[in-house]
């Protein structure tokens, strides 16, 4: 029997899983969805002295590619907008920075929620240019 899902909930439920995952691996999570004009970045975390910048990518499969595959040269160059953004308004800019992606695969759905996944976590997934 297949589980009706609404594919609007992935996403913030991908990011929740994200968020315990970091923290569980020992990030502070210091802000969630942060909004710069049209661009967001799904997680600011800090890791020991490192502020990361994440981004969530959930999928039910990996047909269409890996989850971390979506995070095109686009979504990077808007991703860093937001970065910068978000040091210049917090006083910040002379903290060291990187980019991560986390990569969700659902295995499993269970009524309306995420059941099995598997996480991946790209540190360092791509670079700002100077």
């Amino acid at each position: 029997m297949k589980i009706a899902y609404d594919p609007h909930l992935l996403g913030p439920a991908g990011e929740q899983i994200a968020a315990d995952y970091l923290v569980k691996a020992g990030y502070r999570v210091v802000n969630r969805n942060y909004r710069f004009h049209r661009n967001e970045i799904d997680i600011i975390a800090l890791h020991r002295s490192t502020l990361c910048f994440v981004e969530v990518k959930t999928r039910f499969s990996s047909a269409n590619g890996h989850p971390a595959e979506a995070v095109t040269l686009q979504k990077q160059k808007e991703i860093i907008k937001a970065a910068r953004a978000f040091l210049a308004l917090s006083g910040d800019g002379d903290i060291d920075c990187r980019f991560d992606v986390v990569a969700i695969l659902v295995e499993q759905m269970e009524e309306n929620r995420i059941g099995r996944f598997t996480v991946e976590h790209f540190i360092d997934a791509f670079w700002a240019p100077s």
